[in-house]
């Protein structure tokens, strides 16, 4: 279990994330720049008293994150920088952009979706779909049940009621003074022995998870560079990211960051 005092420190932190999400809903525009969301992305932390936990953020076989955001738009699913293109954003774009800060020594993690100004049916029922997957699996994040019931419940809710696919391969995880830690928690059920070795780790009061469903219009796959951070759809179809940062307590998850439902779903 956590201390009183480490969950209002986790609390906070994430407040900054949802406070930070809650600015840019105000700021983005069709005609800015990646760079330019970014710089904004940055001056918001430092008014938060926040630093960005991504910027820097090192993995064997990659260059230092470049980024103080994860800004990933249209097919590119997750890890997006700023630098990836100067075209600046225009009308129908998907912009999902992910906020990691570290504040009082604790993290916060959480991405959320944006179209802007407007869209076609199949962009907002993505979008729909993500944000319906996120509150059905956090409901089924209950103490003493097993991690598997989160993956159950979005994968039934994107695949089977909405026909979008969840991309394979990426997952959500621990957290709370580092970034990254287990467990590692799959969107979809295991499909052979051994996939995904934690999915009966059961969910404890105290835990940590930040829980994220990446969705793509047509494939379970994606495709990256090998050696650049941006990961995109196989096809090249729209892809949309929404994650929130969760506490297990004995009487149920809580939703550190559920002020993001309260998000335009467009903008600009």
């Amino acid at each position: 279990m956590l201390s009183k005092r480490d969950t209002q420190l986790a609390t906070a932190a994430a407040e900054c994330v949802s406070r930070t999400h809650e600015a840019l809903a105000e700021y983005l525009r069709e005609g800015q720049t990646l760079a330019e969301v970014d710089a904004f992305v940055a001056r918001t932390l430092t008014r938060l008293n926040c630093t960005s936990c991504f910027l820097g953020y090192k993995v064997r076989g990659h260059p230092p994150f470049p980024s103080h955001s994860c800004l990933s738009l249209n097919a590119c699913v997750v890890h997006g920088t700023h630098d990836m293109h100067s075209e600046p954003l225009k009308e129908g774009d998907l912009f999902s952009i992910d906020i990691g800060v570290r504040h009082q020594g604790w993290i916060g993690d959480a991405a959320w979706t944006y179209l802007i100004k407007t869209g076609d049916d199949t962009a907002r029922a993505l979008m729909r779909s993500g944000r319906e997957s996120l509150r059905v699996g956090i409901d089924a994040m209950q103490p003493g049940r097993p991690l598997i019931d989160w993956a159950r419940a979005v994968q039934q809710c994107v695949e089977k009621q909405h026909g979008f696919f969840l991309v394979r391969g990426l997952g959500g995880h621990g957290y709370g003074r580092t970034l990254h830690a287990p467990p590692f928690v799959s969107n979809v059920v295991p499909s052979y022995p051994g996939e995904w070795q934690e999915a009966w780790k059961l969910f404890q009061p105290g835990m940590l998870i930040a829980v994220e469903p990446m969705i793509a219009v047509s494939t379970t796959e994606i495709v990256s560079s090998g050696t650049a951070w941006p990961i995109f759809t196989a096809d090249a179809s729209r892809s949309v990211h929404y994650e929130a940062d969760v506490l297990i307590t004995p009487e149920g998850p809580v939703n550190l960051t559920h002020a993001l439902f309260a998000l335009p779903e467009t903008v600009g």
